[in-house]
């Protein structure tokens, strides 16, 4: 329905732990008519430690502290964007808040993310979706990748077929056909190793723009034996926690720093290339999102293993930082009009599915849209 906009917001705290993405936009949740203001608020070496012993734990009364820790935080990152932008609470239709994932395990039937939409929706005095992935899961599906449809929203007019590669903590695909055919999977790690290997072997929080990697040769033995991982021959829809990758470090663990850093790298570049067997057909270019874009090395390492026509998503207009964010807030608005979040061919779910679990603050109404 082209008159049937509403003003989102969403929220990302990725796999890659770097801190919290926000993003507006203006959207009914099938087209997407303006960006609004974005922003990043990292979090400090302490509170990122917190979140990485979280991940796999049970839940107790540490890691319930560490939710409403983490709801603050995006409370306050939801202050932060509506100053920039000049905007009260009320100019806001919804929030879109996914949390923190700290367990993913569809198999169990299981993906746990921490974070209180309801506590968060009385903090901003904002509606707020939450609670994105478990209805997938219940019916079948992965539970991710969630954004290939806001990809696919966002491809309107750009030739096709196109890959859309997100570089997070973990990496996804998005394949989106010249029909509007989707096919989206997780494709193997993505920064989460490459941040852990710098983490452990020069005491870094990542390799700044690929320099270390670009100092060091992969080891062919370690890469080809990486790459046996039973993961890459599943067909899609598939997904992954972000530590299902965690034997590469130990693995790397006799090399130099920089070859260490250099195979890591091969590898990531490596799985995605194994995306393609599961195309229909070649995508005329790959569009990179996510974090990994800016570390040279790792663009270079795509380029080589894909054929080259890889770019990051500026070269088509798109806000690389913010594409998850942005889901969120068009994902909140699916959610809001009942639309489906997930599909089939995205993560495996029995039947198109809906999901979100809407919170409404004191005096404010479910959200409509304005024509």
């Amino acid at each position: 329905m082209i008159g049937t906009r509403f003003r989102a917001l969403g929220l990302m705290s990725g796999t890659s732990m770097d801190g919290i993405d926000a993003a507006l936009l203006e959207t009914d949740g099938e087209r997407v008519y303006a960006l609004l203001p974005a922003r990043t608020d990292p979090y400090d070496g302490v509170f990122r430690d917190r979140l990485r012993a979280a991940l796999g734990a049970a839940a107790d009364a540490a890691e319930a502290a560490l939710a409403r820790e983490l709801t603050e935080r995006h409370a306050a990152a939801v202050r932060r964007l509506l100053a920039d932008a000049d905007l009260r609470p009320a100019d806001v239709d919804v929030v879109g808040f996914h949390g923190h994932t700290v367990r993913h395990d569809p198999k169990q039937g299981v993906t746990r993310q921490i974070g209180d939409g309801e506590m968060l929706a009385r903090l901003v005095a904002i509606p707020v979706v939450a609670d994105f992935r478990r209805c997938d899961v219940a019916e079948g599906g992965e539970g991710a990748p969630l954004a290939p449809l806001y990809h696919a929203a966002r491809a309107e007019g750009l030739d096709k077929p196109v890959a859309v590669l997100n570089l997070g903590g973990v990496a996804n695909v998005t394949w989106i056909g010249a029909d509007g055919g989707l096919i989206a999977f997780d494709t193997g790690p993505g920064n989460a190793l490459l941040d852990d290997w710098a983490r452990v072997a020069i005491g870094r929080p990542m390799d700044e723009n690929g320099r270390l990697a670009r100092a060091g040769r992969r080891d062919a033995v370690i890469l080809r034996a990486l790459l046996a991982d039973g993961y890459f021959r599943r067909a899609p829809p598939k997904s992954l926690d972000r530590d299902h990758f965690r034997g590469a470090l130990a693995a790397v663990k006799s090399l130099s720093p920089a070859d260490g850093a250099a195979t890591l790298a091969r590898f990531t570049a490596c799985a995605a290339a194994l995306a393609r067997a599961h195309f229909p057909e070649p995508p005329r270019r790959w569009l990179v999102a996510g974090g990994g874009r800016r570390n040279r090395y790792l663009m270079d390492q795509l380029a080589d293993v894909l054929g080259g026509n890889v770019v990051p998503v500026e070269d088509v207009g798109w806000r690389g930082d913010f594409i998850e964010a942005e889901a969120f807030a068009f994902l909140a608005v699916r959610s809001v009009r009942g639309l489906a979040l997930s599909l089939p061919t995205t993560t495996g779910v029995r039947a198109p599915c809906p999901g979100g679990t809407l919170h409404l603050p004191p005096g404010r109404e479910r959200p409509r849209a304005e024509d």
